[in-house]
C-alpha cells in the first residue's frame, strides 16, 4: 500500500515522543499509553481508497470541534460519494450539537467503531451535549489528533476518515445532508491493510457496528466472493 511519506514522518515522531518511557506512561496516564500502543498499528489510507472504509454500510461516529466546544455522535446514514476527490456524506440532524459546530468550524471526522465500543456509540448517540456537558465523560469517549489536523477523533476506533466540509446549504437545510472532503484518511492495520477489509481474520471485538433501530444492532458478516480458487 502507498503510505504518504510526510504522515508516516509525522506519526513516527509522535511515536518517539510517547515512547520515552513506556513504563511511565502506563502508570502515570493510562489511556496516554493506550493511544500509544494503538497509534504503532494505526497506517494512512491512500484518499483514492478511502471510499473501501465505508462502502459496507457501517454506523459511524461523527466528531467534530468549534473554538468553543468539542462533540462526537453516531451516524447511521453516512456513505462514500466519490472517488476523485475523495467525498463522502453523512445525514445530521437539526437538532445535534455536532451538527452546530460542524457549521461553525468547517470540518468533521467520520470513524468507523468497532465491536468493543458498543455501549459506547449506543451512549454517544442516545446523549445530546446540550442537555449533558460531560457527554463524553459519561459515554467513555478518549479522544486524540493526528500530526498535522485540529480534527478530534475517537481513539480504538477501525478506520477514521478527516474531512473538510463542502458547504452545501440547501442540502444541509433541507435534507440535513452534509458532504466533505476527504483530507485524511487512517486505519489500523490490524483489520484494515493493503487497501481492504480482513474482518475474517480479525478477534470479533474488531468487526463493524450496522444500526437497525433503537439499541439493536448486526455486526458485519461473514465475508463471500464471486470468485473462487478455481476460477
Amino acid at each position: 500500500m502507498f503510505m504518504r511519506s510526510a504522515e508516516l514522518q509525522a506519526l513516527q515522531s509522535l511515536l518517539d515522543s510517547l515512547s520515552s518511557n513506556l513504563r511511565y506512561l502506563s502508570l502515570l496516564n493510562p489511556f496516554r499509553f493506550q493511544v500509544h500502543c494503538m497509534l504503532t498499528h494505526l497506517l494512512p489510507v491512500e484518499l483514492e481508497k478511502s471510499y473501501r472504509l465505508l462502502n459496507h454500510g457501517p454506523t459511524v461516529l461523527v466528531s467534530a470541534q468549534d473554538h468553543e466546544h468539542t462533540d462526537v455522535m453516531t451516524a447511521a446514514w453516512a456513505c462514500a460519494l466519490e472517488f476523485s476527490p475523495a467525498k463522502v456524506t453523512v445525514v445530521l440532524d437539526k437538532s445535534t450539537k455536532t451538527r452546530e459546530i460542524i457549521e461553525n468550524s468547517g470540518y468533521f471526522a467520520l470513524q468507523v467503531p468497532t465491536l468493543k465500543q458498543l455501549k459506547m456509540v449506543y451512549a454517544l448517540g442516545m446523549i445530546s451535549l446540550k442537555d449533558a456537558p460531560e457527554k463524553l465523560r459519561h459515554s467513555g469517549a478518549e479522544l486524540f489528533k493526528f500530526p498535522h489536523f485540529n480534527i478530534p477523533v475517537v481513539a480504538g476506533c477501525a478506520a477514521w476518515l478527516l474531512c473538510e466540509l463542502i458547504s452545501e446549504p440547501h442540502n444541509q437545510q433541507t435534507h440535513d445532508l452534509f458532504i466533505g472532503k476527504v483530507i485524511g484518511a487512517y486505519a489500523d492495520e490490524r483489520v484494515f491493510r493493503d487497501g481492504h477489509w480482513h474482518y475474517q481474520d480479525a478477534a470479533d471485538e474488531w468487526k463493524s457496528l450496522h444500526h437497525v433501530a433503537g439499541g439493536h444492532f448486526y455486526t458485519i458478516g461473514d465475508a463471500v466472493s464471486v470468485y473462487t480458487d478455481q476460477e
